[in-house]
Formats: C-alpha cells, sequence, structure tokens
C-alpha cells in the first residue's frame, strides 16, 4: 500500500503542479473541469448510483455544467450559494445518523453539485486574479497544514472524539493541532508580507473560518461514505482511494477562501 501511495504521488504530483504553473484561463479550467468530473463519478456512488451508467450520466451532466458556467462567466453568487450548502452540511454532519429526510432521495445529488461546481469556479477564479498562483498556494498550504497539525496533533494528544459516528479516527485534539499550526503560518506569513495589525486579525479570522469548513468537506464526504459503506470514494488513486478522498476538505476551502478574497481581498495587506 504504502509502496502504491509513493509511485501514485510521484506520477500525479508533478503533473498537477506543472498544470497549475503553466496552464492560464481555458486550459487551466478544463484540467480543473476534468478532475471534477471524475470527483463526480465518485460521488454518485456516495449518492447510491451502483449502475455504471447513472455515475457516468452524473459525471457528463457536471462537466456540461461546468462548460456553462465558464461560457456564462459564473457570477459571484455561486460562491454565496456554496456557503450556505456548507452550512446545511455542517447541520448534516452534526445531526448524523438522524436527519435521514436530508439525504433521502435525489437530495445527495444535488448535494454533490453543490460540493463540486462551486470548487471549480473558486479554483479558476482565483488562478485569474492578480498572484492567482499564490493565492491558490495559500488556500491548499492552509489545507494540508490543518490536515498534518491535526495528524500530529491527534496521535500524539488525542483522547476525545471529534465526531464518532461520522469518522471515528479525527479527534478534537487534532482539529485544535490543525488550527494551531495553520493560525502559526499564516501569522507568520502575513507578517513577512507587512500586513497591517488589522489585516493580521481579519487574515487569522478568515484562516479559522475556511479550516474549521474544511473539516467540515472531509466529515460530509466520510458521512456520505458511511451511508454507502464504503472505505474509499473509489480505487482510481492506487495507495489513495479516490479524487473526492484527496480533495474532499478542499471542495469546502476553496470556494469559502475565493468568497473571502473577493469580499475582502482588495482591504487586505
Amino acid at each position: 500500500m504504502l509502496k502504491q501511495r509513493f509511485i501514485t504521488g510521484i506520477i500525479l504530483a508533478p503533473l498537477v503542479i506543472a498544470g497549475f504553473v503553466l496552464l492560464d484561463s481555458l486550459w487551466f479550467a478544463v484540467m480543473v473541469g476534468a478532475i471534477v468530473s471524475l470527483a463526480a463519478w465518485e460521488w454518485a456512488r456516495l449518492a447510491g448510483i451502483t449502475a455504471q451508467v447513472g455515475r457516468v450520466a452524473y459525471a457528463g451532466l457536471v462537466a456540461l455544467l461546468l462548460i456553462g458556467l465558464y461560457l456564462a462567466s459564473w457570477p459571484p453568487y455561486l460562491l454565496w450559494l456554496s456557503l450556505l450548502w456548507w452550512l446545511l452540511a455542517l447541520v448534516l454532519v452534526l445531526q448524523y445518523p438522524e436527519g435521514r429526510a436530508l439525504r433521502a432521495g435525489l437530495l445527495p445529488l444535488a448535494y454533490g453539485l453543490a460540493v463540486l461546481l462551486p470548487a471549480w469556479a473558486g479554483l479558476v477564479w482565483l488562478r485569474a486574479q492578480n498572484g492567482g498562483l499564490w493565492l491558490l498556494l495559500a488556500a491548499v498550504v492552509m489545507v494540508w497544514a490543518a490536515d498534518i497539525g491535526a495528524y500530529f496533533a491527534g496521535k500524539s494528544l488525542g483522547k476525545r472524539k471529534l465526531m464518532p459516528r461520522v469518522s471515528p479516527g479525527k479527534t478534537l485534539e487534532g482539529l485544535l493541532g490543525g488550527v494551531l499550526l495553520t493560525q502559526l503560518l499564516a501569522v507568520g506569513a502575513m507578517l513577512y508580507l507587512n500586513w497591517s495589525a488589522s489585516s493580521i486579525l481579519a487574515g487569522m479570522l478568515g484562516t479559522l473560518v475556511v479550516v474549521l469548513f474544511s473539516v467540515v468537506g472531509d466529515l460530509t464526504e466520510s458521512l456520505f461514505k458511511r451511508e454507502q459503506g464504503l472505505k474509499d470514494s473509489s480505487n482510481l488513486l492506487p495507495g489513495h482511494g479516490g479524487i473526492m478522498d484527496r480533495i474532499d476538505s478542499l471542495t469546502a476551502a476553496i470556494p469559502l477562501f475565493a468568497l473571502g478574497w473577493f469580499l475582502f481581498g482588495s482591504l487586505l495587506g
């Protein structure tokens, strides 16, 4: 398993990094759209669709919607809708396993659109901004740091389960460790950039919100995997599970980070 994880990472990481650095505008949107469409194929399984034709059809629908959004120069309210969705997702996670009416029928398929479309939109919008690569790097590092801090704090100090009915491995101490590490990194970066004191406070608050919702993104995917009795979203990435298993936190963090920068980016620094 470790060997598979290593080989997969060695192959994919340079390709994704090269795409983020070298591709611009249309081709960047196409690359991210391809990844999101594959994630949609996985989400269909999390939503209860087991037939391959149904999963492919759902992925095709998502791809068509992404094309439509790109051609329409998607409006910012898509990011506001993402905020509303992740607030609802928080309710789903906190209520689980109750609240079955909110997970019945076609609702999980609609939730998949709310997870994936704004994530794509946020990435494309951030990449198009001045310093877009640095903004993307900041958002991704924020999530990675939260994961790393949570892992080591949870391993060494973890005693109190965070949401045992959804994800038994997560602890409150791990959550706090992830928050602490991201705050330290964020403050260090903002001091290096000579941000004002008020901007640093706003940046710390924004970092906290994004990190907390990245955890909600992780827990939301865990919830739907648990509903379907799945360990991984798929086996597309040998040793890593599926694409959704790699981007679940980012699907929440990216659109909320983009929304924050859309609203307040010009005031910071």
